[in-house]
């Protein structure tokens, strides 16, 4: 399986008035295309945290060990 060309990112942020933002996903080819897209819509906001999100692949195959992550939640 190929790997995919873009991955999904999940940020929590901290808008420019104050409020948290979680599990904010943007799709990016690496982490500073996925924050640039969100600068673009979240101006002036503070990056809290940054993760790639799991079970993000372009085909939507998922492996084993993603469908125990979902089940085990």
């Amino acid at each position: 399986m190929l790997p995919p060309t873009t991955l999904k990112y999940a940020f929590r942020i901290r808008t420019r008035h104050g409020l948290v933002v979680d599990n904010l996903a943007i799709h990016g080819r690496d982490e500073a295309d996925a924050e640039r897209k969100l600068r673009q819509m979240y101006q002036h906001c503070e990056i809290l945290e940054c993760i790639v999100a799991h079970g993000s692949r372009k085909q939507g195959v998922m492996s084993f060990e993603d469908v125990v992550s979902l089940i085990s939640k």
